[in-house]
């Protein structure tokens, strides 16, 4: 009987590998009744990746503005930015949460509801006078934001596999780098136009997108019971490494995005359009660095880690100690082309060890981790900056930081295998 047994589920096992390697096509997976994944799925939810971003870039135009209109309000000038990047919070708290319902009531629904609350509560301020309610409207922005986030990702995990997946993450990454770029064009000219309300029209983007997530989109299979009982819990030991090194990486590349004018500053004054130009080009280099993720196929994580922290050393070293503003424009750009490598291979080897049915929970703390590290870097900067006599020496510290990553990322290359097995 036992053999018997055995044999059974020999051929279970069989047959399940099997109707998993006739369920792919060009790394993409299907559904139980038969959709594969394709490049259009693929777009799409890229599309939908870049709404989070939308929500902070497009407004940093009119802060001043905003700071103006408000400037009678008591505390004015703290509220203010917070009614900006309060979202960036609510992603960092509520995108394991947002993850664990995906996995309990599917990806596709969290995902379409998700984006109707973004476009309705993301246009609200544009009626509001008020910055309190301003203030909690955006926190539901941020709840909304988290669910997005969170569940686009973990889709592009579910539906592709292998190079597919690596390809895919890496344009992820290029294209929230790239769309920053147009977005805070698009902001400031809807702000020249209608003024400090004028950019909360773009939330309206996420209605088109949320009809073809509707016509689109389809559920990734699920494990059967059995499987899924197996495969149930998270495994921490693997991913908590990656959770530490994404929030670090956070905080290293958005203090390029709100401390560049003080870093360019250090060598010269420089003019608010001189910051937006060479905050494009950093942006560039982050979308470059991705690119160069996607070419290096063979690479293990950790030898993807070591190479994007030589180049964060090298980018914060460069800028502390340069005295000329092309040599900090340079080290800026440097810098992110290491994030914008050190990014996806986190993010592509998380979903590597995720199991399909916690996918969206792991995915949800990654995306937490990381702009964790977005919400803080200002408040961390600004406390180094007052104990450690400046920013340049704030900037030496995290050149350091990166270097000791580098070393620890250096010493696990021996043994490690390619971050895409297939």
């Amino acid at each position: 009987m036992f053999n018997d047994v055995h044999t059974n589920r020999k051929d279970l096992q069989k047959s399940i590998g099997k109707n998993m390697i006739n369920q792919q096509s060009e790394g993409g997976l299907s559904d139980q009744v038969g959709q594969i994944a394709t490049t259009k799925h693929g777009i799409l939810l890229i599309l939908a990746a870049v709404m989070p971003v939308m929500a902070i870039i497009s407004l940093v135009p009119v802060l001043p503005l905003l700071l103006q209109e408000f400037s009678g309000m008591t505390g004015s000038q703290f509220l203010v930015p917070i009614a900006i990047t309060v979202p960036a919070l609510c992603v960092a708290v509520f995108s394991p949460l947002a993850g664990w319902v995906s996995d309990k009531c599917g990806r596709k629904p969290v995902l379409l509801v998700a984006l109707l609350i973004y476009a309705t509560i993301g246009l609200l301020p544009f009626f509001l006078s008020d910055l309190r309610h301003i203030i909690a409207a955006r926190v539901v922005l941020g709840v909304a934001e988290a669910a997005i986030m969170t569940v686009a990702t973990a889709l592009l995990g579910d539906y592709f596999e292998g190079k597919a997946r690596q390809r895919w993450v890496a344009i992820q990454m290029a294209s929230v780098s790239i769309s920053a770029i147009v977005l805070i064009a698009i902001g400031g000219l809807l702000g020249e136009a209608l003024g400090s309300r004028g950019p909360f029209l773009l939330y309206l983007l996420a209605l088109p997108i949320a009809l073809l997530v509707w016509l689109i989109l389809f559920e990734p299979q699920r494990q059967t019971p059995l499987q899924a009982e197996q495969l149930a819990r998270i495994p921490w030991k693997n991913i908590l490494p990656m959770l530490l090194t994404s929030l670090f990486v956070g905080v290293l590349f958005y203090t390029v995005i709100v401390k560049l004018g003080e870093i360019l500053g250090l060598t010269k004054e420089v003019s608010p359009a001189m910051i937006g130009g060479i905050g494009a080009a950093a942006n560039i280099g982050m979308a470059l660095g991705a690119v160069i993720f996607k070419t290096l196929k063979g690479a293990s994580g950790p030898t993807l880690v070591s190479i994007g922290f030589t180049l964060s050393a090298i980018g914060y070293s460069t800028a502390a100690l340069s005295a000329t503003l092309l040599l900090s424009s340079g080290a800026m750009v440097i810098a992110c082309l290491g994030f914008g490598m050190l990014l996806p291979t986190m993010l592509t080897w998380i979903l590597k060890e995720l199991p399909d049915n916690v996918r969206g929970r792991g995915t949800g703390l990654w995306t937490g981790a990381f702009f964790l590290g977005q919400f803080t870097a200002p408040i961390i900067v600004a406390a180094l900056q007052n104990t450690m006599a400046g920013l340049a020496n704030v900037l030496l510290l995290f050149a350091c930081l990166s270097a000791l990553a580098m070393l620890i990322g250096v010493a696990r290359i021996k043994g490690a295998q390619g971050l895409v097995s297939h």
